[in-house]
């Protein structure tokens, strides 16, 4: 079974936008927070944004004020909206789920989504 499944992803021109969507399947009664993390070939997967289920948000220095994390509970959805783009955004944009509560929960260990891969061109 596909836990979270990301899409949106695509090609653009930098100063453009797109908007990533993670489709979460995941059913649990541990806490979850949720994340984006993106990886560019040659380069170290970071952390992009955060959300936990109790709407706290962080974002790493280099996407804060461009980027948005948002969710849909309802939906198990959380998006990613993309705004000013800029060629070193190119990358690919996965979806995290880590639990957290109990030690049980936290043993169940992270769960990532295939990635999908945003281009930013000059």
């Amino acid at each position: 079974q596909e836990q979270l499944v990301e899409s949106g992803g695509g090609s653009v021109q930098a100063g453009g936008s797109l908007r990533l969507t993670c489709l979460r399947s995941l059913t649990t009664d541990c806490d979850v927070n949720m994340y984006w993390y993106r990886q560019a070939p040659g380069k170290e997967r970071e952390f992009v944004a955060t959300i936990s289920r109790f709407n706290t948000i962080a974002y790493s220095d280099a996407v804060k004020g461009r980027f948005s994390i948002s969710q849909d509970l309802a939906k198990n959805e959380v998006y990613l909206q993309m705004n000013l783009l800029k060629p070193e955004d190119t990358a690919t944009y996965y979806c995290k789920a880590a639990l957290y509560g109990d030690p049980e929960c936290s043993a169940q260990g992270d769960y990532w989504g295939q990635g999908t891969q945003v281009t930013v061109s000059a």
